[in-house]
């Protein structure tokens, strides 16, 4: 039985994290002590006495969600999880920052039970809070009933002056104010110091009157080494109905620490076996290293009151099975990122129906049919864009905002590319959607780190990258993808897909939707592209990535092709034909997929022997050398574009079937 809670246990408690924070870093001498002994108090109350969560079901779903936006205080966490039952054993604590274990420097979801998201570059997980919270209120709207709130979770966060910092919290924060996110509850360890030292130097903002600004509610002046103050104000913020709290709690880096508390000197080197004796004596610590008394385990442990939250859950959702067995259906399979029964019919159906439409359209266009078409059979599907809609053709006939519409799928992100990316993130690891989300390929730029992000953690994002080359014309080179196809290419666990017209567009669609191992970028053209006839073994053949889409006997040359690029090298194959020479034409729509086949294959549409392999793509061209080799040729663009019409700018720098048959013809001479 739980040991009764009161301030001395409680204080007990919380330097049960402080201590095992410093035992764990101080072993593996690396580690930031700082901020989990400013921030523990905060913790014991939010954790012991507001949190609803199970640590033996950590999947549970109607949990309040918890991200540590300040992952570099990531034994803070640990220590909490260790604690309070989690599947994270004193071993585990024992072997922080140490190869394989489920305690690394910043928390990893895929790594640790009760991590909900993977944190560390400052910023984003508050954006990911923002997403979870989104994701939240969305699938409430479209599952609660009158009698039964099935979902209802709060979102709670700790942050720090660096989170604040980092542009990003700008974006996210303040959309979240525009969403009226009530659910999302932030703390903000205001404790004036980082890296650098003193933020008086670089950081003056008046934060509690920014996120005021924002449509926050903003609860000030909190001690963060004050318990019933900090619950207090906890207890404040769950009664917001209709705006997101931030929690200004003022604390002490490196609190207890005799000769580096509220210095910069605690943020992120370990304390040194001298100072973390003089700190547990400061604290009124008196237990060897990595040892806790059991009547602190015992007041920590959640076991018995999380099982009690789910089991109640669960009945709950008994009742509302019963009364609602359609909607719980669909819920239970959409927590599981289960795909419905009819979707692989309607999927298939939709691809035949492009095959025999034969369109020459865009493959933003194509891309926009395909949500049109897949949307309607799952209503999982909710996307945005970076206030480019109109340009991505994100939206489709039954996209309803999410802040005006009850039952909504569509956000508008505003021109908030990186926060839209990482939001897309939270949604993602909150479960229950399929998130996409567009903007112009250039601008992936500022969405990369959440893509890397959403890659380390597998996530199934799907990235809708319009306007992909120097074919979008006059906005000219701050508009123009150059190097950006090869960088997502570059990424691990990213896939990219550059298709060539409507059919390569849905199957990529069909991929991206059911791909559960991570993100994929859907990279689309602004200018029309010739839909390209194909047998039915070719159109098998799509799904591996790369394949013959021009296959002549006993051929001299191979064209290696994509995306909009396809329709100038089948000219030229024919041009050549009629001059003499032979030419295979690879669609190489992604380069992961078919780099994932078997030798087999992937010998037979590029024979490695065979050293007349030309490329042809409106991108940078390092990357494809692995392809060609030193013997092959690369037709691509290596400088920044111009200002011109599309069609222009394509035949200046050399994307032409005439220039594409010069090449060719001298790389058959060499």
């Amino acid at each position: 039985m739980a040991a009764k809670i009161n301030n001395n246990l409680r204080k007990d408690m919380a330097n049960a994290i402080r201590a095992l924070s410093m035992d764990a870093i101080d072993k593996a001498k690396s580690g930031h002590p700082g901020m989990p002994l400013g921030m523990s108090d905060i913790a014991q109350v939010l954790w012991s006495e507001h949190l609803r969560h199970n640590p033996k079901n950590p999947n549970w779903f109607n949990r309040d969600r918890f991200v540590l936006s300040n992952g570099h205080g990531s034994m803070l966490l640990y220590s909490l999880l260790h604690l309070t039952g989690y599947n994270l054993n004193i071993e585990e604590i024992k072997n922080f920052r140490q190869l394989h274990s489920k305690t690394p420097g910043h928390p990893e979801s895929h790594l640790t039970d009760g991590v909900e998201t993977t944190t560390g570059p400052l910023g984003q997980g508050i954006a990911n809070a923002v997403g979870m919270a989104i994701a939240e209120k969305t699938l409430a709207s479209q599952f609660n009933k009158h009698d039964n709130n099935i979902i209802d979770h709060r979102t709670y966060v700790f942050t720090g002056d660096g989170c604040l910092m980092e542009g990003i919290s700008h974006e996210v924060c303040s959309l979240a104010g525009t969403l009226s996110l009530n659910k999302l509850i932030v703390f903000y360890d205001d404790n004036g110091i980082s890296i650098d030292g003193n933020v008086d130097g670089w950081f003056t903002d008046d934060t509690a009157k920014r996120f005021e600004s924002y449509n926050w509610n903003v609860i000030r002046d909190v001690d963060g080494h004050s318990l019933d103050s900090i619950s207090n104000s906890i207890n404040e913020a769950i009664k917001s109905k209709d705006k997101p709290t931030l929690i200004c709690c003022k604390t002490k880096i490196g609190y207890g620490s005799p000769n580096k508390e509220g210095k910069e000197s605690s943020h992120g080197s370990p304390l040194g076996p001298e100072e973390t004796a003089l700190t547990k004596s400061y604290i009124g610590w008196d237990h060897s290293p990595f040892v806790i008394p059991d009547y602190v385990y015992d007041a920590w442990n959640n076991i018995e009151k999380g099982t009690e939250l789910e089991n109640n859950w669960n009945e709950k959702f008994d009742d509302y099975r019963e009364k609602y067995p359609k909607e719980a259906a669909d819920l239970e399979r959409r927590i599981k990122s289960k795909l419905p029964e009819g979707w692989l019919g309607k999927s298939r159906e939709f691809i035949k129906d492009c095959n025999e439409k034969k369109e020459d359209i865009a493959t933003r266009k194509a891309s926009q049919n395909s949500i049109e078409a897949f949307a309607k059979v799952l209503p999982e599907m909710i996307g945005g864009s970076a206030d480019l809609g109109a340009s991505n053709l994100t939206m489709w006939t039954g996209s309803k905002n999410i802040k005006d519409n009850e039952n909504g799928n569509y956000i508008n992100y505003g021109v908030r590319e990186f926060g839209m990316s990482a939001i897309m993130n939270g949604i993602s690891a909150h479960k229950g959607f399929i998130p996409y989300g567009g903007t112009f390929l250039t601008f992936a730029d500022y969405s990369k780190n959440a893509i890397r992000m959403c890659a380390i953690m597998g996530l199934n994002n799907i990235f809708v990258f319009t306007h992909d080359s120097i074919g979008l014309g006059e906005d000219g080179p701050t508009h123009q993808a150059i190097e950006h196809i090869n960088s997502l290419r570059d990424m691990p666990n990213n896939t990219v897909i550059r298709p060539c017209d409507t059919l390569e567009t849905a199957m990529g669609w069909k991929f991206a939707i059911e791909n559960k191992d991570g993100p994929t970028c859907l990279i689309l053209s602004r200018q029309k592209c010739k839909f390209q006839n194909r047998t039915s073994e070719q159109i098998a053949k799509i799904t591996k990535g790369g394949y013959v889409l021009k296959d002549p006997k006993d051929f001299d040359i191979i064209l290696i092709s994509t995306g909009s690029e396809i329709g100038i090298t089948m000219d030229a194959a024919n041009i050549l034909e009629k001059k003499g020479i032979k030419a295979r034409v690879v669609s190489m729509l992604s380069t992961e997929i078919f780099d994932k086949q078997d030798i087999e294959y992937k010998e037979s549409v590029l024979p490695p022997k065979f050293n007349k392999k030309l490329v042809v793509e409106a991108g940078s061209t390092s990357f494809w050398y692995k392809y060609v080799g030193s013997n092959g040729d690369i037709i691509g663009i290596n400088s920044f574009g111009e200002s011109a019409p599309g069609d222009k700018l394509l035949e200046y720098f050399g994307f032409s079937s005439e220039n594409v048959v010069e090449r060719a013809e001298m790389l058959m001479k060499n």
